[in-house]
């Protein structure tokens, strides 16, 4: 028994050193920590200032602010793009040089725009796309080298920017007019507007053509500066004001049948961000691009229905031997381009290539939504009366 308590005293005298300097080290440690408290680092917000090319009550211009706020979101703040209207900072037309310059750190348009650059830059909105619908021309534009030839293109003009094609369009109507177009003489010496190759297009359709940004086409109209216009779509074309200033809208038309959106940075800007901003640029485009194709759908159907019933707009559409006409001069065209700019011609057969097998199967495998929509919404007329007897 004495031995024992003998090694128990002399174990607790060992440890005692031990725990009063496990003691003073954890003591230290507090001190450490209240004298050198952990503060978070304060998270930076990266602010881009942002423009579109359109008026503020335009449904793109709402496009343009739909995109910024999935970025703003998906970054918790870490970027935030603040949406400008059109002529903001820069005139409509003067988007891809601000942008790349850096008066503007980016911008929300449509690459005809800049078709005074390089003819070659209307083929991603100008021209029936040899039968693609705007999707097919996105497939081409991320699939099929277009984007590659885009990148190609803007330097070939000295722009430097990140171009994101996105947000495909609905085929564009003909445009409004005082009556209907029965024929093409009826186009003959009108002044209307419209931009790309269709200021070509509709030149040889013997139109006298004014290239104007969507907010001053109405007015113009007003004014009887122009007998006829197209813009884009039915809630656009509303929200503008066409049906005050006519009640005639010729609907079809191959002179821009497959167009879609482009959001751009200032390239020295987009190459700064993180690689995780990029990112989420490269990821909110697309998610932004099938919101657009959804609203369109539901906002333009809605519009097109209450300017009939609302407003006393006549929408006709427009007869196969203009649509065949244009098809007919658009090939003319292309052939002269193409001999005077080799990229236009690159960017036509790459088109081309890619419509000739996508467009096939997709006639080829798409049900007709004709026939269900008669079945369902147009039911036959009820059959006569038997006869008695």
């Amino acid at each position: 028994m004495a031995d024992a308590k003998k090694t128990k005293a002399a174990v607790s005298k060992q440890a005692a050193p031990t725990r009063r300097k496990f003691l003073a080290g954890a003591g230290a440690a507090s001190a450490g920590a209240l004298a050198f408290p952990m503060i978070a680092k304060a998270q930076q917000t990266t602010t881009f200032r942002f423009q579109s090319t359109w008026p503020a009550k335009d449904i793109f211009h709402e496009y343009a602010n739909d995109f910024a706020k999935k970025v703003n979101d998906m970054t918790g703040g870490e970027l935030k793009i603040e949406v400008l209207p059109a002529g903001s900072v820069v005139p409509a037309f003067g988007l891809l040089d601000a942008v790349s310059k850096g008066t503007l750190d980016g911008g929300h348009g449509v690459i005809v725009y800049h078709y005074g650059k390089n003819s070659a830059l209307a083929l991603w909105g100008s021209g029936p796309a040899f039968g693609m619908d705007a999707n097919m021309l996105l497939a081409w534009h991320k699939y099929g080298g277009g984007a590659a030839l885009l990148e190609e293109l803007y330097k070939t003009v000295g722009a430097d920017v990140k171009s994101y094609v996105y947000g495909p369009m609905t085929s564009q109507p003909l445009g409004w007019f005082k009556k209907p177009i029965t024929k093409l003489e009826d186009l003959k010496g009108l002044k209307f507007r419209t931009v790309g190759i269709s200021i070509d297009m509709f030149t040889a359709m013997g139109v006298s053509v004014n290239a104007l940004p969507g907010g001053e086409i109405v007015p113009a109209m007003d004014r009887g500066l122009l007998d006829g216009a197209e813009f884009n779509n039915a809630s656009s074309d509303r929200i503008l004001g066409f049906p005050d200033v006519s009640k005639v809208c010729m609907l079809q038309s191959y002179h821009q049948n497959s167009e879609n959106f482009e959001i751009m940075f200032n390239g020295a800007k987009y190459r700064g961000l993180p690689a995780k901003l990029r990112a989420v640029l490269d990821n909110a485009v697309e998610a932004a691009s099938q919101d657009l194709a959804w609203k369109a759908f539901d906002r333009y159907s809605k519009d097109y229905t209450e300017m009939q019933t609302q407003q006393g707009v006549k929408f006709y559409k427009t007869p196969d031997s203009i649509l065949r006409q244009q098809l007919k001069i658009y090939d003319e065209i292309v052939a002269k381009k193409s001999a005077e700019n080799p990229l236009f011609k690159r960017i036509v057969e790459s088109q081309k290539a890619f419509a000739a097998r996508v467009v096939k199967w997709d006639m080829d495998t798409t049900t007709s939504r004709r026939m269900a929509y008669d079945h369902y919404f147009r039911p036959a007329a009820a059959a006569p009366a038997k006869k008695k007897g």
